[in-house]
């Protein structure tokens, strides 16, 4: 299966945390074939941007025409864009590509340098007119005119909630036809947020060239940038960058992923001090009865007391659409349990292969290795 061909038009950061550094890492660790078109360098860290040289509209022009003309585009992200004369020569260019594209209007880094002046910003206009998707935070969309101004040019409206105040950050999808999606979760504390639009806007853009709808691809996106927050790598005094490289079995990427293994366990305490002993790392305790421990590569592990599970292993396979698997076993004759929303996060599926063995089909998201009781 051929990767989902991803061109990135953006600017480069020279500390690795945003740009198009953040872009072909988070296109590449799902799955995607990332390319670039760099509007403009910068000398930044994560405590600003020291300098910026924008590129010439007729060499951004020539990376995007050398990408097209022979790998081909399955969808496009835009990011920095440099000058207004690059925003004009780019929408033009884009009118001659079919292909799905989300524009973030970048204007001000996390560390509050402007990388947009008025003239660029006026002519986010024809960019956004060429747009599948639009991704501003709530000052852009602001700066932008307004939700009624960005959905007069016909794209469909991300408003993205880092910038609102309280513990829940709500990111709200607006699509074209006037359909409308909310997603919320906890606010995650961390500095390390240099990067976050970049890496939503990118994944997103996978997603759509991968074939997903509007709305898988955002969700899909949200997860992407909440576990690669969770691991950001701490780097830097000061907005630190993402860690998009430790996004690990985290997501379904068009089948089930075989991310977790539950086993019986008659001496709690022993079991404990042995996958520890192995150098697991444990995660979550539960009552003497329920551990989990996480493995380098983004796998877990639980035991849990013998009775509770029967005595036997479960395997848990986790899937994107739970519901969809679950009737297609159904209808293949197979026997499977009603989908169940479990108190600690997980939607599960319980049932049994052939030989009898007990599974799980199950969807948790970043509950599996981040949930709240986590241990530090």
């Amino acid at each position: 299966m051929k990767p989902a061909r991803i061109l990135v038009i953006a600017g480069s950061d020279s500390g690795g945390g945003a740009g198009i550094q953040a872009d072909i890492k988070t296109v590449t660790m799902l799955g995607g074939h990332a390319m670039t078109a760099i509007t403009a360098l910068t000398a930044q860290n994560t405590l600003g941007v020291q300098a910026v040289m924008p590129v010439p509209a007729d060499m951004v022009l020539a990376q995007i025409d050398a990408c097209v003309s022979d790998i081909g585009v399955d969808a496009v992200k835009i990011g920095m864009i440099g000058s207004a004369e690059v925003a004009d020569a780019v929408a033009a260019r884009l009118e001659r590509i079919d292909a799905p594209v989300v524009f973030d209007p970048v204007m001000v880094a996390t560390s509050g340098s402007v990388l947009a002046d008025t003239a660029t910003v006026a002519a986010f206009d024809r960019l956004m007119r060429r747009a599948t998707l639009v991704t501003p935070n709530l000052p852009e969309l602001a700066a932008l005119g307004g939700e009624a101004a960005v959905r007069a040019t016909g794209a469909a409206l991300l408003a993205k909630g880092g910038h609102g105040e309280g513990e829940q950050v709500i990111d709200r999808l607006v699509e074209a036809n006037g359909n409308e999606h909310r997603w919320a979760g906890e606010r995650i504390d961390t500095s390390s947020t240099h990067g976050t639009g970049c890496t939503l806007a990118s994944a997103i853009a996978e997603g759509l060239g991968r074939g997903l709808t509007l709305s898988q691809a955002v969700a899909r996106a949200r997860l992407f940038v909440r576990i690669a927050l969770h691991e950001a790598p701490g780097l830097g005094a000061g907005h630190g960058p993402m860690g998009q490289g430790r996004v690990r079995l985290d997501l379904d990427l068009g089948g089930p992923a075989t991310n977790q293994v539950t086993l019986p366990a008659a001496d709690h305490d022993a079991s404990v001090a042995f996958y520890r002993l192995l150098g697991l790392r444990q995660i979550v305790a539960s009552g003497g009865r329920y551990a989990r421990f996480e493995g380098e590569n983004g796998a877990t592990l639980s035991v849990e007391a013998a009775d509770e599970v029967d005595g036997r292993a479960v395997v848990f396979l986790e899937v994107d659409d739970l519901d969809g698997a679950v009737a297609r076993l159904r209808t293949a004759g197979h026997r499977v349990d009603d989908p169940v929303a479990q108190p600690w996060g997980w939607q599960e599926a319980r049932l049994r292969d052939p030989a009898g063995n007990p599974l799980c089909l199950y969807r948790a998201g970043e509950n599996r290795r981040f949930p709240p009781w986590r241990l530090s």
